[in-house]
């Protein structure tokens, strides 16, 4: 099965535009707490990026936390057959400055029913375990996700801010279809791309612009907009974008600067 041109095959089964939304940006500020400021304005973001071809909203329960995964269901549901939905859990959060890294399977067996509820749907398509608790084996963390998976709960499984080591570990105990890391110049994150390319694993980096300084702290032209892109989509079809936005004018920049991409030789 070859995927069209600006798309990638999750876990080799799943086609899903290599432009996708994330959605930290819908929360409260400061500290990512709390619904958006502008819940309608958020809700219009959504459906026009999936207005526009965008089928990969990325999300995590800690966003808000929760309200971000309601904010989808309520902007999107009924679900677009093609529309792929990437959520998290792993991260505790109860008060604004907290993100405590928590991976007691019971806790994250209990994540993954909250967000299945909160999202209105029987299958995730991607869940990552947000963050590797060193506290607790990595192979009781990813059991909660393996079981969930064999259930039917959960169709692939990802892993967010890992090394090349943790990854290699998570493969030896299930597939992994995504590695969401952290990247940017002084951190290229050279040895976990080069294995995801190598082994056909979707790699997302999160903060792809450097949390918006380097597209959306000044109006930007075009060119330089689409500069950006380029430089994080040479690596590879297995790359897919997450930019986060509030502003529809910034939406339709990254999708008019990713597709310009995709069709040049």
């Amino acid at each position: 099965m070859n995927p069209a041109p600006g798309t990638f095959l999750l876990g080799g089964d799943l086609p899903v535009s290599r432009l996708g939304l994330g959605t930290i940006q819908f929360t409260g500020d400061p500290d990512r707490w709390g619904p958006p400021a502008d819940p309608a304005g958020a809700t219009e973001v959504l459906r026009t990026a999936v207005e526009l071809g965008v089928t990969h909203i990325d999300t995590a329960d800690c966003y808000g936390p929760h309200t971000c995964e309601e904010l989808i269901a309520d902007a999107l549901h009924p679900y677009d057959d093609s529309l792929v939905l990437a959520t998290k859990g792993g991260i505790r959060r109860t008060h604004p400055d907290e993100w405590d890294h928590y991976g007691h399977p019971d806790y994250l067996t209990t994540c993954i029913g909250h967000s299945l509820t909160r999202l209105r749907r029987d299958t995730i398509d991607l869940y990552y375990l947000h963050r590797i608790d060193p506290r607790i084996p990595l192979a009781d963390q990813l059991g909660a996700l393996i079981d969930a998976h064999q259930h039917g709960k959960i169709r692939h499984i990802g892993l967010s801010k890992v090394t090349v080591a943790q990854l290699r570990h998570a493969q030896s105990l299930t597939p992994i279809a995504a590695v969401q890391n952290y990247t940017d110049p002084a951190n290229p994150d050279i040895e976990v791309r080069e294995l995801c390319r190598l082994q056909d694993i979707a790699y997302v980096p999160y903060r792809p612009f450097d949390g918006g300084r380097r597209l959306h702290g000044t109006e930007q032209p075009q060119p330089a907009v689409k500069e950006l892109f380029r430089e994080h989509l040479r690596d590879g079809p297995h790359t897919l974008l997450i930019p986060g936005t509030r502003s529809m004018a910034h939406l339709r920049q990254n999708v008019k600067s990713f597709t310009e991409n995709i069709a040049e030789p």
